[in-house]
């Protein structure tokens, strides 16, 4: 049974809303950052007590609350019932499962996503689900585990002639997005470069350990379809939203970040094509190899045909066979079996067979 199934099947029996944590325990304490800005002013701090962040749901400022772990499912419920957030939408956000969507709730916007990331010590691709929660003037955002791709936008935020401290939290919204959808070119860079690798091992050196490795970038591929093409969606209803929690200023960012996931998109199934391209020429690639191994051993073996023949009829026991007397006889056969391997050699090498 699938991994996901599994867990699933822990919340069975419950009723909707009930907030159960799916996923793996990558954090036994969240961890809680905040900031809070305008054009003018900039706090950041990282409080113990998700009770610190509830006085700045009423504040004018733009709030980024970001919760690291999501285990705590307590924390999440306090959490939602002092903004306001509805239980299934609380039950979404510790279900890390989710496909990627968003859903206009009135008050506030939900938007989940998974953000991929490289780990820097191997090399392999992070994915872990964001939810984000956009209100009037405050952005929710809960990740599974400390680390993310957005150190940059923190450091504009900090920078006070930005943009992003002159928007609303819409904007801000949207800066997470796109820092989301641009790491997605990364990863897919590392992916071109991986092939790249091994497109020149394929025709020279195809091995067993290729094969296994052409599968794993499929399933990488499958992964990161799964991933990234519900975001399209997604997107595209944010990008048409008449929520007043958008401005019209704003919906022009969406709508590139949009245009970005389907270059992202495109990429992508130019990659899913290269990955199978590979499989069929790893496919070819043995197939000549097993040619030219045949074809070596059919030569050796059409050469010995007629010595094996010469060989058969001297070896034959029978009393009246003249050549059996001659004193040179032994040599002769052997410079007749020569002449006549030489002979056929010549011919292959006419025909171009060797």
């Amino acid at each position: 049974m699938p991994r996901n199934m599994k867990r699933m099947s822990r919340t069975a029996g419950l009723p909707p809303g009930t907030v159960v944590h799916i996923g793996s325990q990558a954090l036994e304490q969240s961890r809680i950052t905040l900031m809070d800005f305008d054009e003018s002013h900039l706090e950041e701090r990282q409080i113990d007590k998700i009770e610190d962040a509830f006085p700045f749901k009423e504040s004018p400022t733009v709030t980024w609350i970001n919760v690291d772990g999501i285990y705590d499912t307590a924390l999440i419920e306090k959490l939602g019932t002092h903004f306001g957030i509805h239980p299934l939408v609380l039950e979404d956000i510790a279900n890390t499962s989710q496909r990627p969507k968003m859903e206009d709730l009135g008050e506030y916007i939900f938007i989940v996503f998974k953000m991929l990331r490289l780990d820097p010590k191997t090399g392999d691709v992070i994915s872990e689900q964001v939810s984000l929660i956009l209100g009037r003037d405050f952005v929710i955002s809960f990740q599974e585990t400390e680390g993310d791709v957005f150190d940059p936008i923190r450091d504009r935020i900090r920078d006070a002639k930005t943009r992003i401290r002159k928007m609303k939290a819409d904007y801000l919204a949207y800066t997470l997005i796109d820092a989301v959808t641009d790491n997605y070119f990364v990863i897919l860079e590392r992916f071109g470069e991986r092939m790249e690798e091994m497109e020149a091992n394929l025709v020279t050196h195809p091995a067993p350990d290729t094969l296994q490795e052409i599968h794993s970038l499929k399933r990488e591929m499958i992964r990161l379809r799964k991933s990234i093409w519900p975001l399209r969606e997604a997107l595209s209803q944010l990008g048409r939203s008449e929520s007043d929690l958008i401005m019209e200023s704003t919906l022009i960012y969406v709508r590139d970040v949009y245009d970005h996931t389907i270059q992202v998109i495109d990429t992508l199934e130019s990659l899913r094509d290269m990955v199978s391209g590979m499989l069929d020429t790893y496919l070819s690639s043995m197939s000549n190899r097993m040619n030219e191994v045949m074809k070596v051993l059919t030569i050796i073996a059409t050469i010995f045909i007629p010595l094996t023949f010469i060989a058969g009829v001297y070896g034959m026991n029978f009393v009246f066979m003249p050549e059996l007397k001659w004193h040179g006889a032994y040599f002769v056969v052997l410079g007749l079996m020569a002449v006549v391997a030489l002979v056929m050699v010549l011919y292959f090498k006419r025909k171009r067979w060797l």
